[in-house]
């Protein structure tokens, strides 16, 4: 059944060095082979595989197919729902990650129309720096912004930075009522670490988040604004509403849960491979995100999530994690105070997000009473960047409601 991988292996780059893989159907195996060369696959052999992967039968054949259900979409998709069981070496499997991911989950699958434009656009956002005290340290801050009217406060995954909302900036029908501004944490894009950070190790927290978007916030003198995460920032809008209600219009939550946890198998974990030396990091933080996006998403706004990863400092994706899985757990919160806030909550999951599932949304929709909750169909954990055609369905009856409530 992996006779295509073969097929596909002249398309992927093999410069990842060589490695020989043990692929196991229920209780059939058969080594793969990678190296310079390409592919192959054989029995096994003597000689110890460097991994294997095991799946059931109808679970390889649904990786990567364009209907795959959640949690199907990926090899490190598997992994997190136990639909994977990886033993052997996994610094070797992380290290491989993104090259298994294309031959496997079909990453490389033709990109449709990329024409490039007629004749060459300026877009209507504007990019600025805004030097500012954050914890009593000098932070240099970039932002971008578009647009007029209610302020939209933008907020970036984890590892990741404000290019994810470019297709917001750019949609008209946004920004001719609302200014929308997103800017890049401190360490991450183009804001800097402040200095003396190579004496230290980045760690975000829930104060450290939260201080510094009110920061950002007072330094641009936004107005009650309206304030829009993903990931960690669907948490921090949470945690924005909780302690600082009175001076917001509105959060909006995407893929929000009230905790997150890592539901792989394997050692090491996932965040575990994000600072290593002996594993390049980058290369398999943009790999463990395609397992977070959804099979139908385009491909050129897959990969453009993806490289967004690829770039991120050494140990800032980790360091972002501690807050992610540790210190923002919301159920250490006085989160039941929310009924009654004068701040709604806004709440959207992407259906194929396997680490704030829809399920772990509904529940913190739940708890809190919020105002809005809505599953979105074919998005994934980055629904602003993977697939912004889709998430501007769900995203304009939102602003409508708020904009209508400000009227």
């Amino acid at each position: 059944m992996f006779a295509e991988l073969i097929a596909r292996a002249g398309e992927v780059s093999f410069r990842f060095g060589s490695i020989s893989v043990d692929l196991v159907v229920d209780t059939e195996r058969t080594r793969l082979v990678i190296d310079g060369r390409g592919a192959r696959l054989g029995q096994t052999c003597r000689e110890k595989a460097d991994f294997t992967l095991a799946a059931t039968a109808a679970a390889w054949s649904e990786l990567g197919t364009p209907g795959a259900r959640p949690g199907f979409q990926t090899l490190s998709a598997m992994r997190r729902t136990r639909s994977l069981v990886v033993t052997g070496d996994m610094v070797a499997f992380n290290r491989h990650l993104l090259m298994l991911e294309r031959l496997f989950a079909r990453l490389d699958e033709p990109e449709g129309d990329t024409a490039p434009p007629a004749s060459p656009l300026i877009e209507p956002v504007t990019g600025r720096y805004l030097r500012l005290a954050i914890a009593g340290r000098t932070c240099r801050v970039y932002f971008e912004e578009a647009g007029e009217g209610i302020p939209l406060v933008c907020l970036h995954t984890a590892g990741s930075d404000s290019r994810q909302y470019r297709a917001l900036l750019n949609d008209r029908e946004i920004t001719d009522r609302f200014r929308v501004v997103a800017f890049d944490l401190p360490w991450h894009g183009k804001s800097s670490p402040p200095a003396g950070y190579q004496r230290e190790t980045y760690r975000l927290t829930t104060d450290g988040y939260v201080e510094t978007v009110m920061a950002v916030i007072d330094a641009l003198g936004l107005e009650r604004p309206v304030v829009m995460g993903c990931s960690i920032g669907g948490r921090v809008v949470v945690h924005l509403a909780l302690r600082h209600a009175d001076r917001l219009r509105a959060v909006i939550g995407l893929q929000s849960a009230l905790y997150a946890e890592d539901r792989s198998i394997g050692d090491p974990a996932p965040e575990m491979a994000l600072h290593r030396p002996d594993i390049h990091c980058s290369q398999t933080a943009g790999a463990l995100m395609a397992g977070m996006i959804a099979p139908r998403s385009p491909a050129p706004e897959r990969w453009e999530t993806m490289w967004h990863y690829m770039q991120g400092g050494p140990g800032v994706f980790h360091g972002d994690l501690h807050y992610y899985f540790e210190d923002g757990d919301l159920r250490r919160e006085p989160i039941d105070s929310f009924r009654g806030s004068p701040c709604p909550v806004y709440l959207l999951s992407g259906e194929h997000d396997v680490s704030a599932t829809p399920g772990m949304g509904r529940e913190l929709a739940e708890r809190i009473g919020a105002a809005h909750f809505e599953v979105m169909r074919d998005v994934g954990h980055f629904p602003m960047s993977e697939n912004p055609a889709v998430f501007r369905d769900y995203l304009l009856p939102v602003l409508g409601r708020i904009a209508g409530d400000s009227d």
